[in-house]
């Protein structure tokens, strides 16, 4: 799931002109796993359910 949202924010840099070298793409990883709960308990709300094939919507761009 990581990766969809990593080549998601790489496509919305270039949509905003920034340059984003794929060469160096490879080199990200998803392992990031704070935001994971490993403790088996998962709660779902269910005004946050997001429909099959649909997003949550990215974070907007900060400024330099």
């Amino acid at each position: 799931w990581n990766t969809v949202y990593l080549e998601r924010a790489a496509h919305a840099l270039r949509g905003n002109g920034h340059a984003v070298d794929d060469s160096l793409l490879q080199y990200l990883s998803p392992l990031g796993w704070e935001h994971i709960n490993l403790t088996g308990d998962y709660l779902w709300r269910s005004s946050a359910k997001i429909g099959a094939g649909k997003f949550r919507p990215l974070r907007p761009l900060q400024p330099a």
